[in-house]
């Protein structure tokens, strides 16, 4: 468990470089990068430890935000050197998903897909005696290991991909909170658009589209919350604010357009403040902020027709919905 109060991320880095080549040696090693910070800053951290021998994999499963894949292939395998490879798994895991609406299911299947696509892709790559994961403390205790309560399921919490085992773990992360993830990877001298930028779930947005998934809904809600993230930071907030996105209810709400009834989907905005994501606050954006955005989401796509702002803090609420 934690041994410390406060993080000194230079000492920690040199800590878990010196922990990471001790336990790794000259042996393969394999990490699944989701595109988030967690998974980011673990690989880099154990990049600088042992470089060649890290062969990291990004995996396409169609939940990804906008030009997301894009941009983590640009700053890893191009900035950083990085052995990063990507598998398109995106028919596969919408296959295995389609018509489920239980938010657990989802991730269970969700995580499941994940250790299939691991062992067919991975053997490809070659033989590995390590895998990396980005665990962090609050993926821990929210999937009630270490006696806490069990509240949600994490995908890197639990199974295993074919041949691995607990002790072929590598997770240099797991005793930290969110906001110490960040220190370490600006320690670690990556970009700031990469640590400061939104905490994504490993599920992605399939945990962001209330209700079934299709392609045509994550589509959409891709736009929405590309929208949402282009105004907060066309207002100045993208740094005041600790996380921010939209969800897409499937909730379908009357509407007017051009004089026409409209039958659309209700889009919710979620913006929160938090250190280390056990608690949040609802953020205080100007109404004059949402409006705006409100603005553009109903205009630009098509299929939404009402927006409405999450004021719940955590608890009672998660952070995110599903």
């Amino acid at each position: 468990m934690r041994d410390f109060e406060k993080l000194n991320a230079k000492e920690f880095i040199a800590k878990q470089i010196e922990e990471i080549r001790a336990k790794a040696g000259d042996k393969k090693v394999l990490c699944f990068m989701s595109g988030g910070v967690d998974s980011a800053v673990a690989a880099t951290l154990v990049h600088k430890a042992i470089g060649s021998n890290l062969t990291s994999m990004l995996v396409d499963h169609g939940l990804m935000r906008k030009n997301e894949c894009e941009e983590v292939m640009e700053v890893f395998k191009n900035g950083l050197k990085m052995n990063l490879f990507l598998a398109n798994a995106e028919e596969r895991f919408l296959s295995k998903l389609s018509g489920i609406s239980d938010p657990e299911a989802k991730r269970k299947i969700i995580g499941a897909e994940f250790i299939n696509v691991f062992n067919d892709e991975g053997k490809k790559l070659g033989k590995f005696e390590f895998l990396v994961q980005g665990t962090i403390y609050p993926d821990i205790l929210e999937s009630g290991e270490g006696g806490a309560k069990h509240v949600k399921a994490h995908h890197n919490v639990g199974a295993l991909p074919e041949g691995f085992n607990r002790d072929m773990l590598i997770e240099p992360l797991k005793y930290l909170y969110k906001d110490e993830v960040r220190l370490v990877g600006l320690e670690l001298g990556l970009p700031e658009s990469v640590v400061m930028r939104q905490p994504f779930p490993g599920p992605g947005l399939g945990i962001r589209v209330i209700g079934d998934l299709t392609k045509d809904k994550l589509n959409l809600l891709r736009e929405a919350d590309f929208i949402l993230r282009d105004e907060i930071k066309k207002a100045g907030l993208e740094r005041e604010i600790w996380q921010y996105f939209a969800v897409l209810t499937g909730a379908k709400t009357v509407g007017m357009v051009n004089k026409e009834r409209t039958y659309n989907y209700t889009l919710a905005l979620r913006a929160v403040n938090s250190v280390n994501a056990m608690t949040a606050e609802f953020a205080r954006i100007d109404l004059e902020v949402l409006a705006k955005i409100s603005a553009r989401i109903t205009t630009e796509v098509k299929e939404v027709g009402r927006v409405v702002y999450d004021i719940t803090n955590k608890p009672p609420a998660t952070i995110e919905w599903e």
